[in-house]
């Protein structure tokens, strides 16, 4: 049997901290948001919550160019979406929360419909890919606090009134960034290989943030509720 192909170790690892970012970002939240704490957020957090998902995207841009199944990836990916839209609904259906923790168009709604549509661009050369994004990122910033009448345009970044979503990534700009990072990826790793060979990447360190990376879905689908549940013992042990 042929050997499958070696992994970028550090795509794996940046993944990883990425992940580990975000459980940090939403426990901080759900120490608010649920606990009822008055938290003084420092300047990292503040810009975790406002950069590190498009970070995260744009990373997701340089993964799909690696690939050839960004078709299959995608609708895994959104079903998984899906399944945080319908467990979040029945959180606020059961009278657990309000409306406003529902995840509408979340992070993974978002990558899956970003892998579904990149074959429609994968021929298009790094320059193009990247002025495409670029002027979808400003596209999606001119847009940003439209209100329409049209409920179904959110996934799109126009917005109806009273429309609330815990978790809230559009395609403008997100889909944006995701191309520009596509077309990183076709430049930086035409050859699909390391950028950073050596032999920091055999350390525990970087095999930790890989194992991360290469488990990223997963980790993103089960923390939210272990964060919660924890935090729900606290609270009670606190009486």
């Amino acid at each position: 049997m042929a050997n499958s192909k070696p992994r970028i170790w550090e795509l794996d690892a940046l993944r990883g901290v990425c992940i580990l970012c975000v459980i940090v970002v939403h426990f901080l939240f759900d120490l608010s948001f649920f606990g009822g704490l008055d938290l003084t957020l420092p300047a990292w957090y503040v810009f975790l919550q406002e950069y590190g998902g498009a970070i995260f995207v744009v990373l997701s841009g340089v993964c799909v160019t690696l690939g050839s199944k960004s078709v299959r990836r995608g609708l895994i990916v959104f079903a998984c979406g899906m399944l945080i839209t319908a467990v979040t609904y029945g959180m606020y259906r059961l009278g657990m929360s309000g409306a406003d923790v529902v995840v509408k168009f979340g992070v993974l709604h978002l990558l899956g419909v970003c892998m579904l549509v990149y074959p429609a661009f994968k021929k298009l050369p790094p320059a193009a890919l990247a002025l495409l994004g670029l002027a979808i990122a400003i596209t999606g910033y001119a847009i940003r606090g439209v209100v329409v009448p049209q409920h179904w345009l959110f996934p799109l970044g126009l917005t109806y009134e009273g429309f609330t979503s815990s978790d809230y990534f559009p395609l403008f700009p997100q889909l944006g960034y995701f191309l520009i990072g596509a077309a990183i990826g076709k430049t930086a790793y035409r050859e699909k290989k390391t950028l950073l060979p050596g032999s920091f990447q055999k350390t525990p360190v970087a095999r930790f943030f890989c194992w991360c990376g290469r488990q990223s879905l997963f980790i993103y689908l089960l923390h939210q509720p272990i964060v919660y549940g924890l935090l729900e013992l606290v609270l009670l042990l606190r009486g």
